[in-house]
């Protein structure tokens, strides 16, 4: 049964053949063409019962959208034969009724697909449905407003159905913006409400112009809806239907080429109004044309904020990654020389101690040797999530190699720094021990001349037994008689 919803697109395929084949405003016709609409909502009910989806609600509304337009051509043609009764009629209501019930169900979706919100989406589809919202107006509201021949409920109608398609198209583009996983089901959805877009714009067009479609255009625009009515239908019944309501991955915040084309033409729209309008010497909309290029100065605006905030997240995350070591994630080597320099540089001016600490876990190659290279690494990671937590905020730990971590301990003399070494060793996990050797500035060396003493003294340390300590050899005058000729 898992290719059900094949068979459904196959006898309704055949079902569109009679109705082209049927005579045109006959019974027959119209029954076709109800017939499909209502087997369409009646197949995504089946598919809710029968794959039970995420978001049930989504799809009953798409069901009774397509329920209520199908009806409506049903009432229409009952008050065309009986009354002929055509536009407004009762048969507007039903056709109306559509566009609440898909938005509401394309808001479920979205909801559900991006559960912790994508502002980025929302703008985007805020955008492109402003641009045209204001051809809307510009050309199907504005002058039905303007039409007195209409009536009071023809006016309301003839702005209602733009307004209705303009919402519809701001939830297609919010859900097809949303994330970058699209389902088949979500596809057939997407396909039939092109096809409703692309129906109601044919008539806007039409109707603006004055002109009424013959019977060969009659014929496509109604092939056109039934188009809608099966891919919705097939939608509904397709499997997939049942993850599309799920949380979808983020789709990437930066606008690919054809959204950027998009936005462009969007954009480009109230001010390509503006230029016709005063090329024929009448400006007739300046106020929809005014509010429509703020609205959308406002989205651009927004939307390029988006983009710096991107771009500046991206920069910290580069920056943490370049001076970040990648196994245990405290400071690298080359950045916690460029941090030790630094730190020389604030001990010279403040004229303060400053120890550097060089430690080796002890046996670390028998033990990666016995337990593996992924043991090894996770070793040195609690290890150095062990050191940083029992260290000061002020001091600097550093992977200096392998199995090497070096420590910058500002403000430390040669006593303070051996007891943060034998602080350090109580709280090595997994019961390791390491080797140290400590040195503490002289107030002359370099940075290098500084460690180079560091790692000296813990090959001394490592030569007399595991657990030790070393204070490196001080080669030149104490750094506090040194402070005070320097005073002096």
């Amino acid at each position: 049964m898992a290719d059900f919803w094949k068979r459904y697109v196959v006898l309704s395929a055949i079902a569109v053949v009679a109705y082209v084949a049927s005579p045109d405003g006959s019974w027959l016709q119209t029954g076709l063409f109800v017939g499909i609409g209502l087997a369409a909502a009646g197949a995504i009910l089946v598919g809710i019962r029968r794959h039970r989806p995420s978001a049930p609600w989504a799809w009953r509304l798409f069901a009774l959208g397509i329920a209520a337009n199908a009806l409506g051509a049903l009432v229409d043609a009952l008050l065309w034969n009986l009354r002929g009764q055509g536009f407004p009629s009762a048969a507007d209501a039903l056709y109306l009724a559509m566009y609440p019930a898909l938005v509401a169900g394309l808001v479920l979706l979205v909801r559900r697909r991006s559960a912790g919100g994508d502002w980025t989406a929302a703008v985007d589809a805020t955008t492109i449905s402003t641009g045209l919202g204001l051809l809307a107006w510009v050309f199907v509201v504005s002058p039905a407003v303007g039409d007195a021949s209409l009536g009071l409920t023809g006016r309301v109608l003839s702005i209602a159905y733009p307004a209705g398609d303009v919402l519809l198209l701001a939830m297609f583009v919010r859900l097809l913006l949303t994330a970058v996983r699209t389902e088949p089901a979500l596809r057939l959805v997407a396909g039939s409400l092109t096809l409703f877009l692309a129906d109601d714009t044919a008539w806007a067009v039409f109707n603006r112009i004055g002109w009424e479609p013959g019977a060969v255009v009659t014929r496509v625009l109604g092939i056109t809806a039934l188009a809608a009515y099966v891919s919705m239908g097939a939608a509904g019944l397709h499997r997939s239907m049942r993850g599309a309501g799920e949380p979808s991955p983020a789709r990437r915040t930066r606008p690919g080429p054809v959204l950027v084309v998009v936005f462009a033409v969007a954009s480009l729209v109230a001010p390509g109004i503006l230029l016709a309008e005063t090329f024929r010497q009448r400006i007739a909309d300046g106020v929809a044309v005014g509010f429509g290029s703020i609205v959308v100065f406002v989205l651009v605006v927004s939307r390029m904020s988006q983009l710096l905030r991107q771009v500046e997240r991206q920069t910290r995350q580069l920056r943490t990654l370049v001076r970040s070591d990648e196994v245990t994630g405290v400071s690298n080597r080359g950045a916690w020389v460029a941090e030790l320099w630094h730190g020389l540089e604030q001990a010279r001016r403040e004229r303060a101690p400053l120890t550097v600490a060089a430690l080796e876990l002890d046996g670390f190659a028998e033990f990666t040797g016995r337990a593996g290279r992924l043991a090894g690494d996770r070793l040195l990671r609690e290890a150095a999530a062990a050191w940083t937590e029992g260290l000061r905020k002020v001091d600097d730990l550093g992977r200096y190699d392998r199995e090497e971590f070096t420590i910058t301990l500002p403000g430390a003399d040669e006593d303070e720094g051996r007891a943060v070494l034998e602080r350090l060793r109580a709280i090595t996990p997994h019961g390791q021990t390491f080797s140290a050797g400590i040195a503490t500035w002289d107030a002359i060396e370099t940075a290098d001349e500084l460690v180079a003493r560091a790692e000296a003294a813990l090959r001394t340390a490592q030569r007399t037994g595991p657990k030790r300590t070393a204070v490196a050899a001080v080669a030149r005058p104490p750094c506090a008689a040194r402070l005070a000729r320097t005073t002096a």
